[in-house]
């Protein structure tokens, strides 16, 4: 089932995989009159519909080829450079846990995994609350290191293979590791979405490692 979302100015983000990117774009032009107009640029290609409604897709590696306003449905340029195999790193970070590793489609290629105890806030007050503060403070500073560790030494040996990094998870953690200098070749290359998911673990990589190969299209009504 294909994730929506809502996105700022109006529309919604739909998420689709490579394989099935021809077929949406056929059915989005039949629900909307047909398309008239395909405008195809180095890094996004924007359909429009007779009835004004519009379909956007960027390209999150390379640029396209084709650039150029062509009459009706042309999306063959994109789903050519979509399908082309690459190799991508996948970095998952939240509180209690991370998994990393790099991927292609279809399949992971090498990953870690480690979770972490961090104990969640406390209602107490006073000294108690403070002490436990520290502790969470420690945990998860601990958790965090943990994870700088494994993508240093996982991922950043093999940033020359990858076309790009793909995060998810929590955003501050992940701000806190692309402060670490030593992983500045990762993040280098990192893409700006980051991918919405749950605690990580093996089964949330793998499921990662098949969203990451799929694109957003953002659908405005007229």
């Amino acid at each position: 089932m294909s994730r929506t979302r809502a996105v700022p100015g109006g529309g919604r983000a739909v998420e689709v995989s490579v394989g099935r990117v021809a077929g949406w774009f056929e059915r989005f032009g039949e629900r909307h009159g047909g398309v008239v107009r395909t405008l195809v640029g180095e890094r996004e290609v924007v359909c429009t519909a007779a009835d004004g409604a519009t379909a956007t897709v960027g390209v999150w590696v390379g640029g396209l080829v084709g650039v150029g306003e062509w009459p009706g449905l042309v999306i063959g340029g994109l789903v050519e450079h979509l399908s082309v195999p690459r190799r991508v790193g996948l970095v998952l970070v939240r509180r209690g846990g991370h998994s990393l590793g790099v991927v292609e489609p279809g399949r992971v290629l090498v990953s870690r995994t480690d979770r972490h105890l961090v104990q969640g806030r406390s209602a107490a007050g006073g000294w108690s609350q403070q002490r436990f503060a520290r502790r969470r403070e420690g945990q998860a500073r601990q958790a965090l290191e943990a994870a700088a560790k494994d993508v240093g030494e996982v991922l950043v040996p093999r940033v020359g293979e990858l076309a790009a990094v793909v995060l998810g998870g929590d955003r501050q953690a992940l701000d806190v590791l692309r402060g670490v200098r030593a992983l500045a070749p990762v993040f280098a290359i990192a893409q700006d979405r980051v991918l919405d998911v749950a605690e990580p673990r093996r089964s949330v990589l793998e499921e990662a490692a098949e969203r990451v190969f799929s694109v957003e299209i953002v659908v405005k009504d007229p």
